[in-house]
C-alpha cells in the first residue's frame, strides 16, 4: 500500500485538546501564593512573628501543590504528540491533581499534630496580629479561588457547548460526573482549603481573643485538619478511578452495548469482550470483540453505529462469526 494511501487510515492520538485557560490560571495562583508566602516568612523573620511564620510555611505547601499542578499541564500540553504515549497525555494531569490530593492529606496531618501540639503545650497567642495574618490569607485565597473558579466554569461551558448526536436521553446517566477537569480541581481543592481554615482561624482567633478561649485555637485546627482530610480523599478517589481505569460502572458502557447488542440492525449481535477506558476529559477508548452469524458485519460497521456516541474517540473492534468457535476462519480485527 503507498504511503499517501496509507495516510487516510491513521490518525494521532490526541484526544484531549487541554484546558489553556486553566494553565494560565493555574501558573497565575501559584505566584500569586508564592509571593504571600515570601512575604509573610520574610514578615514573619524581621517581626519575629511565629504565627506570620507558620501561616507562610503552611502556604508553602500550597503553593508547592499548586506548581505540581501546572507543571502537569505544561508536560501533557508538550509531549501531546509524542508516540510513547499510547493513549495521549492527558493522565499526566490526573496524575498531577492525585499529587497534589496527597500534598492535601500532608498538610491536613500538619494541622492535626501542629494542633495537638498547642493542647498538649498551650503557647501564648498575639491575637490582634494573628487575625491579621489570617484575614490577609483569606483574601489572598480568595483571589485565588475567584481566577481559578472562573476558569472551571469557562471549561464546563466549554465542554458542554455541543449534544449527543443521537435521539438517547441521557438526562439519568450522569455524565456530567466526569466531565471536570480533575487537575484545576486540585488545584481549586488547595486554595479553598485555605480559605476554609482561615475563616475557621479567624472565628478562633476572635473567640480566643474577646472570651479568653485559648482551647478554641488548635481545636478548630482539628476541625479544619478533618475538612482538608474529607476533600483529599475525594480527589484521591476521583484521580485514581482514571488511573486505574476503573471505567467499567460508566453509562458509556451500557450505550456500547445497547447499541452494538440493541441496535435496529444488530440482529443476533453479542459482545463477547468489552473493555472502556477514559483518554480525556470527555473522551473513550474502547476494545471489543463480538460474535455474530451476519458476514457483511464489519469493524467499520460497528465503528459506524458506535459513532452516534462522540466521546468514543479510539476502538478496536474484533469480529468473530458463530461457526469460527467450532473452528471455522479467523475472525476480523481492526
Amino acid at each position: 500500500m503507498h504511503a499517501d494511501n496509507l495516510s487516510t487510515w491513521t490518525h494521532d492520538h490526541v484526544f484531549d485538546t487541554g484546558n489553556a485557560l486553566a494553565e494560565r490560571s493555574t501558573w497565575v495562583v501559584m505566584w500569586i501564593t508564592a509571593v504571600a508566602m515570601v512575604v509573610e516568612i520574610t514578615a514573619g523573620w524581621w517581626f519575629n512573628s511565629m504565627a506570620l511564620l507558620a501561616d507562610g510555611w503552611h502556604m508553602s505547601s500550597h503553593a508547592f501543590a499548586i506548581g505540581v499542578s501546572a507543571l502537569a499541564y505544561a508536560a501533557a500540553r508538550r509531549y501531546a504528540k509524542d508516540p510513547r504515549f499510547a493513549f495521549g497525555t492527558w493522565k499526566i494531569e490526573i496524575l498531577g491533581g492525585f499529587a497534589s490530593a496527597i500534598f492535601l492529606l500532608g498538610v491536613a496531618a500538619m494541622m492535626v499534630i501542629g494542633s495537638i501540639e498547642r493542647i498538649v503545650s498551650p503557647q501564648p497567642i498575639q491575637y490582634q496580629e494573628a487575625i491579621a495574618v489570617a484575614i490577609l490569607g483569606l483574601t489572598v485565597n480568595l483571589v485565588c479561588a475567584l481566577i481559578l473558579g472562573k476558569a472551571h466554569h469557562h471549561g464546563h461551558d466549554h465542554h458542554h457547548c455541543h449534544g449527543h448526536a443521537h435521539g438517547h436521553d441521557h438526562s439519568g446517566h450522569g455524565h456530567d460526573h466526569h466531565h471536570h477537569d480533575l487537575n484545576l480541581k486540585s488545584a481549586y481543592v488547595h486554595v479553598i482549603a485555605d480559605a476554609a481554615t482561615s475563616v475557621l482561624a479567624i472565628v478562633a482567633l476572635v473567640g480566643g481573643w474577646i472570651y479568653g478561649w485559648s482551647w478554641l485555637d488548635p481545636v478548630m485546627g482539628i476541625v479544619g485538619a478533618v475538612l482538608v482530610a474529607i476533600w483529599a480523599k475525594g480527589l484521591l478517589v476521583e484521580t485514581g478511578r482514571v488511573l486505574l481505569d476503573r471505567e467499567m460502572d460508566h453509562p458509556v458502557v451500557a450505550e456500547i452495548r445497547e447499541v452494538i447488542e440493541s441496535g435496529p440492525e444488530a440482529g443476533d449481535t453479542r459482545i463477547t469482550d468489552l473493555h472502556v477506558w477514559r483518554v480525556g476529559k470527555e473522551a473513550y477508548s474502547c476494545a471489543i470483540a463480538v460474535v455474530t452469524k451476519d458476514y457483511g458485519l464489519t469493524p467499520d460497521v460497528v465503528r459506524a453505529w458506535l459513532a452516534v456516541h462522540e466521546e468514543i474517540v479510539h476502538s478496536t473492534i474484533e469480529i468473530h462469526h458463530h461457526d469460527e468457535l467450532q473452528g471455522g476462519p479467523a475472525g476480523a480485527a481492526v
